[in-house]
């Protein structure tokens, strides 16, 4: 097809995800081309040991045939390195393609944003905050602190007059514990004289003892 301008108009290049999945269809092209070949050497492998001692001609034949499908086999092995290779990159140059096309759509965004913003709005609005979180430190102040009633009071003098009762209460216990102390009183009773017979058994008894001391002298 021609243009008005008489030239065929240029091809449009592939995606990067339209190469990925031809070169993914190549690979799994190659790769059962190199199953297969790998079965037809194994296979030529075999009749060559079959035929070693019978029929050497059809042994060597077998060998030859193993050596091109070799040949063929290691030709397709280097291919799919170099289109594994291939797709890797392609793959790798989709994920920055993606990876650059949403960071743009981010700067986009965020250039937007910023086109609502002013610097010197954004400072007076910033001391404007911190103008009002100032007054309300101070008016938090303010309605926290006691009014009125207490305001005159020394606390120092408070305290004295408290250690002044405290003293007083003290002096008052051991007053009391001073007066109410009282010593023992005095019998005034006489004891009970001893019995007449009580007084003539010591006797007796004190006379034994002298009597007996003097024997033993």
């Amino acid at each position: 097809m021609f243009s008005i301008f008489g030239k065929k108009k240029k091809d449009e290049p592939p995606t990067t995800q339209e190469a990925i999945q031809k070169l993914r269809s190549t690979e799994e092209l190659l790769q059962k081309k190199s199953d297969f070949l790998e079965k037809k050497i194994g296979q030529e492998l075999v009749l060559a040991k079959q035929n070693a001692s019978k029929n050497k001609r059809a042994a060597l034949n077998a060998l030859k045939r193993k050596k091109r499908l070799e040949k063929q086999l290691n030709q397709i092995d280097g291919t799919l390195s170099t289109i594994e290779f291939q797709r890797e990159a392609l793959e790798g140059a989709n994920t920055n393609t993606e990876v650059l096309k949403n960071m743009s759509y981010a700067a986009k965004a965020l250039k937007a944003a910023h086109q609502q913003l002013d610097v010197d709005d954004v400072h007076d609005m910033m001391d404007d905050i911190q103008e009002q979180t100032e007054l309300a430190d101070e008016i938090s102040r303010a309605i926290s602190e006691p009014v009125g009633f207490g305001q005159d009071i020394d606390e120092e003098e408070l305290n004295a007059e408290l250690e002044e009762l405290e003293q007083e209460g003290l002096d008052e216990e051991l007053l009391k514990v001073g007066g109410t102390a009282e010593l023992p009183t005095v019998p005034t009773t006489e004891l009970p004289a001893q019995p007449a017979k009580a007084k003539a058994a010591k006797q007796a008894e004190d006379d034994d003892m002298a009597e007996l001391e003097a024997w033993a002298s």
